[in-house]
């Protein structure tokens, strides 16, 4: 019997680099995997550059091309905007996408302010009660190993947690001569290594405990001060050509974010972000203690969470690797038999499935605004402490899920 057609999502989506092509491969693969309510559609894909977002169509499977964002929210073939742009365009797209009557799925960190993050979830509850919803996009959330450790210590495994140890550590910026990008442009990134990644570590920190954020201790540096403006790109950075003829401009961002930390529940916390620690790719790493076991995660070692039980008899205790491939684990049974790991591009595509199981259910998607806003408060709180000379500084998370 042929299979009964679902309703389309149609969605149209704002830039079309790193992120827009990982969006485009979840937005493509979801529903051939999961059997999903509605089925997404590529509909339109926006970028400034006509030649280069035609080739971005093509290439990623979108069936149609605008060179500005606006005309997607203008479109009536359009169900959902999402949004994969630099930090300072989030709030003006995602607030005019809302009151158009769109959803929307929008990059993290949800904004370059509190301000802007507080307007953006004020919008987006609003819109929730007509029935339209907005999510930000905290795709480490939907690593099967992540998952599994936020299941694990919300069924006790750990008992009461003491400890949180966050690293997110990447090389990419290690060479001075990488070229000036707009991630490091203040202006338009809102920060450096703590929003680029360290955003991502406090997310899935407070994801997995179940807890907030609610005073921090920070420290923040920026090694290079200046960048070649021209060069060859690669991935996120590059090479830059230096010569007596260089044109530099200056960088307004950190290169790494240290910061202790006190969680609502009692743990005590510490985070650290750099884009120059040579020999790390990516190196996205959580550890939780608690006082009956811990449990650790790598993502350059994506496929296994470590866990000691303290539990175990005396003579036998020591970590020990979960293979996270099993179909009982968290998403992985829609996909390869056991023993053959998921990759990183996987963690977008859970994203979308649980993105629209919750606009099918009509429901709100997590992590919401409210949720983002939560982490743009911990944000702002490091960067004024760094800037008083690591002053204790506290966060007021009172309206925050």
């Amino acid at each position: 019997m042929p299979r009964q057609q679902k309703p389309d999502l149609r969605v149209g989506m704002a830039g079309y680099a790193f992120m827009g092509a990982a969006h485009s491969h979840a937005w493509r693969n979801a529903h051939r995997f999961f059997d999903l309510p509605l089925t997404p559609e590529l509909t339109a894909i926006a970028g400034r550059n006509q030649s280069a977002v035609e080739h971005a169509a093509e290439k990623m499977g979108w069936a149609s091309t605008e060179t500005d964002w606006r005309a997607l929210i203008e479109r009536d073939d359009i169900d959902l905007i999402d949004i994969c742009t630099p930090g300072n365009t989030h709030a003006e797209i995602a607030i005019a996408a809302l009151k158009a009557g769109k959803h929307v799925l929008c990059e993290k960190p949800l904004a370059n302010s509190v301000a802007e993050a507080q307007e953006m979830t004020a919008v987006a509850a609003e819109a929730a009660n007509n029935g339209v919803f907005a999510m930000c996009g905290y795709s480490y959330r939907r690593t099967p190993a992540l998952a599994l450790m936020k299941s694990m210590i919300d069924d006790g495994k750990l008992g009461t947690i003491r400890h949180v140890r966050a690293q997110y550590l990447q090389d990419w910026l290690s060479d001075e001569n990488a070229p000036l990008t707009w991630r490091m442009d203040k202006s338009k990134s809102g920060s450096g290594a703590l929003g680029d990644i360290g955003a991502h570590s406090i997310d899935a920190a407070q994801f997995v405990t179940g807890q907030h954020i609610t005073g921090v201790s920070a420290l923040m540096e920026t090694f290079t001060t200046q960048r070649p403006t021209g060069g060859d790109f690669v991935g996120l950075g590059g090479t830059g050509t230096v010569d007596e003829n260089t044109e530099m401009g200056p960088v307004t961002v950190d290169d790494a974010v240290i910061f202790s930390a006190r969680f609502d529940g009692g743990p005590i916390g510490v985070f650290e972000a750099t884009r120059a620690a040579l020999g790390r790719k990516n190196a996205m790493r959580l550890e939780v203690n608690g006082s009956a076991g811990s449990l650790a995660f790598d993502f350059e070692d994506m496929n296994f969470l470590q866990f000691y039980d303290g539990r175990d008899e005396a003579g036998v205790r020591g970590f020990h690797r979960i293979m996270v491939t099993e179909p009982e684990h968290p998403y992985v049974g829609n996909w390869w038999p056991t023993g053959h790991g998921l990759g990183y591009e996987h963690g977008f595509t859970h994203q979308v499935v649980d993105l629209v199981t919750a606009l099918g259910n009509k429901t709100q998607p997590t992590p919401s605004f409210a949720e983002a806003l939560g982490v743009q408060r911990v944000l702002a709180a490091v960067e004024e402490s760094a800037t008083n000379n690591s002053h204790w500084t506290t966060i007021n998370q009172e309206d925050t899920p």
